[in-house]
């Protein structure tokens, strides 16, 4: 009996040793879910570093294209330059042909643009035929122009008169018809200068100033073909006006 107890000794302490082990078990495991979290975190803080190391090569690699880009557009640049530095030495000389053609159109400005002035040759004489039937044809084709605008004046008037209900838009009308009359009544008086100036010509009188009986000249007939005073006279004649004024 008493060696059957010995032997019950030692299997408690077995049993001891496994549940020791169980708890040192049990006390590792926290530890390595801590090691999991960490990785996570370096994980994370990896792939941000990572992002953060792209976006600085792409805007390195936009910032090399840019000055290739600018490279290249150096030289197209400096001809470009080049070419405007050329045109612009051309420039005045397309200014002066504009310049041409603008006293050309200035020459044909009168009372009657479809008219050419006339071309004066050396030694020709003072309102001679040619000079004579030209300026007939301006006053004839500058009287019937005046007369065109009577005319439609009058239909206007005729057509476009009504009686409107509100007095403001009748304001109006008035003023719009007193206008045109002042107009043609000024057109009037013109084409009875016109039509003197037209008894000039057959009487051989045409072009020679009323006051002093010099030569008005070609140039200022054909910018006023009603006139009948040299330049010096009508000066003077507006000269005495201001001063009765």
């Amino acid at each position: 009996m008493a060696v059957k107890k010995k032997s019950a000794k030692p299997k408690t302490a077995a049993k001891k040793k496994t549940t020791t082990k169980k708890k040192t078990v049990s006390r590792k495991a926290p530890a390595k879910k801590k090691t999991t979290a960490r990785k996570t975190v370096k994980k994370a803080a990896a792939g941000k570093k990572s992002v953060a190391r792209k976006k600085v090569a792409t805007k390195k690699a936009a910032t090399r294209k840019k000055t290739a880009a600018k490279k290249k557009a150096a030289p197209r640049k400096k001809a470009a330059v080049k070419k405007a530095a050329t045109t612009k030495k051309i420039a005045p000389r397309k200014k002066t042909a504009t310049r041409r053609a603008s006293s050309k159109t200035v020459s044909q400005v009168g009372p009657v643009p479809g008219i050419t002035p006339y071309k004066e040759k050396k030694g020709e004489e003072y309102m001679n035929e040619d000079q004579v039937k030209h300026f007939r044809n301006i006053l004839l084709a500058w009287k019937k122009e005046l007369m065109e605008e009577v005319d439609r004046t009058v239909h206007h008037m005729q057509d476009d008169a009504a009686n409107f209900p509100d007095p403001n838009d009748r304001a109006t009308q008035e003023s719009e018809f007193s206008m045109e009359l002042r107009a043609r009544d000024r057109e009037r008086k013109l084409i009875k200068k016109i039509d003197e100036s037209i008894e000039d010509l057959e009487n051989n009188d045409y072009g020679y100033c009323e006051a002093c009986g010099v030569e008005i000249g070609v140039r200022r007939l054909e910018a006023r073909p009603t006139a009948t005073l040299c330049i010096d006279c009508k000066i003077l004649d507006e000269i005495k006006e201001k001063q009765m004024s």
